[in-house]
């Protein structure tokens, strides 16, 4: 029998990818039901805990199947209460090769809630100025498998109310493997969450955004962080490719008004867009939307050179943001502490032999 190493996981499947698995095990059709109650509703860690199926299935499936369930390599705990989770990136991989970085996901407790932000890629393609993840360049777009681990594999997993997907990587880059993360996270042989308890932040690949948009029920997040085009360029080069007013015009054509939630995300710096000026051309830019706007506090990085904004400017920022109509709040800054922060992912450089 081969080592679980080399045995396909089974986290990471859908009902019709586990269908699949049945058959090719000579198992009845309703056994894939079974598997996913068993992987999903009680997260077992093995095959052999899946106890209504036969001892000669069972036996059968671990011929060539494991569950797949991967431990973070380690965890680092902020005063806050924050717990960055380092993961191996399993089955990431990038120009045929395996990635050569792990990945991060952060558990926020906050009250009632418990967030995971969960990484969708290991590093980035976009290359924003500001993120760590982003300039340490593409390294591979992580599974289903790899996101899913993420949510079931740490400690605090069974008292989780929210997942984020603004974790390493552009999720709509890894579009596929994202939205079959969704559907396992959703659907009622899955873990049965309502979509209202996930949001994806993107920088707006607008074809892809449109089919998450359609396909899905999920929240969405989009990265603005200056509302002028060119100054946005010069943070962000995917504006070259995605416009932020083309963005905008397609959230635009959509309801977002009542339990499906529009929000901006936007990164403060001092002097650079903290400007009421630049409140009222952020407020021009999503006007006709029900966006919110998430005001937040830069967390400085290594060889970047811009300053956070100042909290007398942030609140006048949002100050400016209300009165025109456009509801706005500075979010909490959680985990700077151990670089668990937003824009601080970077994951870590695995051994070379």
């Amino acid at each position: 029998m081969m080592n679980d190493d080399a045995k396909l996981p089974l986290i990471g499947l859908t009902l019709d990818d586990l269908k699949g698995v049945a058959a090719e095990a000579g198992l009845p059709g309703f056994a894939a039901s079974q598997m996913a109650k068993w992987l999903y509703e009680k997260r077992v860690v093995s095959i052999d805990e899946m106890t209504n199926l036969s001892k000669a299935a069972r036996q059968k499936l671990s011929e060539r199947y494991c569950v797949g369930r991967v431990e973070p390599r380690s965890a680092a705990r902020s005063a806050d209460g924050t717990i960055k989770y380092l993961f191996p990136a399993t089955d990431a991989r990038s120009a045929g090769r395996k990635s050569d970085l792990d990945v991060e996901a952060v558990y926020i407790p906050d009250k009632d809630r418990a967030t995971l932000c969960v990484s969708s890629q290991a590093g980035c393609k976009m290359a924003c100025r500001f993120c760590m993840t982003g300039r340490q360049g593409f390294h591979g777009n992580l599974s289903a498998r790899d996101i899913i681990n993420q949510v079931l594999s740490i400690d605090d997993s069974p008292s989780l109310t929210n997942i984020v997907f603004m974790g390493m990587g552009e999720p709509l880059d890894n579009f596929q493997a994202v939205t079959k993360a969704i559907e396992i996270l959703t659907a009622k042989w899955g873990l049965a969450w309502s979509p209202k308890r996930i949001t994806v932040s993107t920088i707006g690949k607008t074809r892809e955004l449109k089919d998450l948009i359609e396909q899905t029920k999920v929240h969405i997040a989009v990265s603005v962080h200056n509302p002028v085009p060119g100054m946005r360029a010069e943070i962000m080069p995917v504006e070259k490719a995605y416009p932020v007013r083309e963005v905008i015009d397609l959230l635009r054509g959509y309801d977002f008004a009542h339990q499906r939630r529009l929000s901006v995300e936007y990164i403060m710096w001092d002097g650079a867009n903290d400007s009421t000026s630049m409140a009222d051309a952020l407020a021009r830019l999503i006007k006709g939307t029900s966006a919110r706007v998430n005001l937040i506090r830069y967390h400085a990085i290594p060889g970047y050179d811009l300053q956070p904004a100042k909290k007398e400017a942030m609140e006048a920022f949002r100050d400016r943001l209300n009165d025109l109509g456009v509801t706005a709040t500075i979010r909490a800054s959680r985990g700077e502490d151990i670089m668990a922060a937003c824009g601080m992912l970077a994951g870590q450089e695995a051994d070379r032999h």
